[in-house]
């Protein structure tokens, strides 16, 4: 007979795996603009953009919202806990599932923002990446709140624009919705910093390997 642990992890497993679908589901919307930005931002230049560069970067602003929304799917975590799943089961598997499921959202929304700023500060504007990043948050705080609570999608702005922008317009004059929206600028834009910082350090790491290895070759010799 299985122990009661056994028992345990085992309705866990099961739990995890009725997740996997809209797991896998959320996780391709938020790799979208993170696919997009290493095509749009990949190299600087004054010269003109296609239309279909364009149209790519429209693509990119409406499907960004779908990374950091993966950060409201912690309420299926909190149902997946309320539904009576032990301790264990809830340590061992359900939080490391969640954990690394919306760790890959959220840190596509940083790398996709760190590509625009790069790119713009290669074009010489430096000085546009602060509020465009501010920009970027608000939008996506909106389109958390379209999806979480109005089940909107980000096809929803080609298939039915005048429902979202008149949606959109309405909520922004609701306290209620306001105050929410706001909460959640205010956390994207802080998980945002902090996952940057360690980003851009990465990124300077692995640029500058060759050359810590050369002082290093250096040091050795003398």
């Amino acid at each position: 007979m299985p122990s009661d642990l056994t028992l345990w992890l085992l309705h866990g497993l099961d739990t995890a795996q009725g997740n996997l679908s809209f797991m896998a589901w959320n996780s391709f919307l938020a790799l979208v603009p993170l696919a997009l930005s290493f095509w749009l931002f990949r190299r600087g230049g004054s010269h003109a953009r296609p239309i279909f560069w364009w149209v790519g970067l429209v693509v990119f602003v409406a499907f960004l919202p779908n990374a950091p929304y993966v950060l409201t799917d912690i309420i299926h975590l909190v149902k997946d806990i309320r539904s009576g799943q032990s301790v264990w089961a809830v340590a061992l598997i359900l939080v490391p599932q969640y954990f690394v499921f919306i760790g890959l959202g959220i840190f596509a929304y940083t790398l996709a923002i760190v590509n625009l700023g790069r790119y713009l500060s290669r074009l010489g504007k430096i000085r546009w990446v602060l509020p465009t990043e501010l920009t970027l948050h608000g939008l996506s705080a909106i389109g958390i709140y379209l999806g979480r609570f109005l089940r909107f999608n980000s096809w929803d702005l080609v298939t039915r624009p005048g429902t979202v922008i008149g949606k959109t317009l309405g909520l922004l004059l609701v306290k209620k919705s306001l105050i929410v929206m706001v909460g959640t600028f205010l956390i994207i834009a802080v998980v945002h910093w902090l996952l940057k910082q360690i980003t851009l350090a990465m990124i300077f790491y692995w640029r500058t390997r060759h050359l810590r290895a050369a002082q290093r070759h250096l040091g050795g010799g003398i």
